[in-house]
């Protein structure tokens, strides 16, 4: 039943990741204009693509996956802190709180591994 779970959780929390890094794509003015706006120089938007694609193809697959889920953390936290700052916006109060649960489930990604269901278990 945990490697069940695992297995499920790790879908989970990747599918945001690669639909987003994905998604940026097809939006990349916008998504780059938004990066600007709060002091992010555009041409990282490649990496940051890059980043969440690969990364939460790592953790959706189980490759080297609490690496990854500890990268992702980190990239919660930064995006939490970086874009969703603004307290009076209950959206973005709100966009904070979900960057921060995501953070925790990477953290327990890469305490306790990616299970059994993974191209490499840890």
């Amino acid at each position: 039943m945990n490697a069940i779970a695992s297995l499920v959780g790790r879908v989970l929390l990747s599918a945001i990741f690669i639909t987003a890094g994905i998604n940026k794509i097809s939006g990349y003015s916008g998504t780059q204009t938004y990066m600007e706006s709060h002091g992010l120089p555009g041409g990282l938007l490649p990496v940051v693509i890059a980043f969440e694609v690969v990364v939460g193809l790592a953790v959706l697959l189980g490759i080297f996956s609490r690496w990854a889920g500890l990268l992702l953390a980190g990239f919660c936290l930064a995006t939490a802190a970086l874009f969703h700052f603004d307290f009076g916006d209950q959206a973005q109060a709100t966009n904070f709180m979900k960057n921060l649960c995501m953070a925790g489930g990477f953290l327990l990604l890469f305490a306790n591994g990616s299970g059994r269901y993974a191209l490499r278990p840890d």
